[in-house]
């Protein structure tokens, strides 16, 4: 499967839909005040790693299309890529984090599983199976190493 939806796409639509919830339907408030500018500082924090994944990319000259993985010149494991397979999907999740604590109601974090589930399947997944065609052993050696997510592991465990 190819991708087809452009992941910063997907993460306006749950975005969209976050605020339409907290507007619409905001069963509770767990923030509100001073405190939602934590969310923004989580953002933040989030499009810093984003950025830093970008460059990596640049500088390694490879593609930072997530549209065409097929096209991926060279596979980055050092860096956020140490510590998460996917730091710029991520950032996006972690963004979307800060936009439900921003909005300070519970029902916008129910998109955030969606979000995460949706992204692991349409973006995710293929990008993984074009790596793993592109890179073999080295890819797999990563895999075992490094969290889809987030989290580095070692031989230990």
């Amino acid at each position: 499967m190819t991708p087809r939806i452009p992941p910063p796409l997907l993460a306006l639509l749950a975005a969209l839909a976050m605020r339409w919830l907290a507007g619409s339907m905001p069963v509770a408030r767990l923030v509100s005040g001073e405190l939602r500018w934590l969310g923004a500082f989580v953002a933040v924090l989030a499009a810093t790693m984003m950025v830093s994944a970008a460059l990596q990319f640049r500088r390694v000259r490879t593609t930072v299309n997530p549209m065409k993985p097929d096209t991926t010149t060279a596979l980055v494991t050092s860096g956020v890529f140490a510590y998460s397979r996917n730091p710029m999907y991520l950032g996006l999740a972690l963004i979307l984090a800060g936009w439900a604590f921003w909005l300070g109601a519970l029902t916008p974090w129910l998109v955030l599983p969606l979000f995460t589930t949706a992204i692991t399947a349409l973006q995710v997944l293929p990008e993984e199976r074009a790596l793993a065609r592109l890179f073999g052993r080295d890819f797999a050696a990563y895999r075992r190493t490094t969290d889809r997510w987030f989290g580095r592991f070692t031989a230990s465990r």
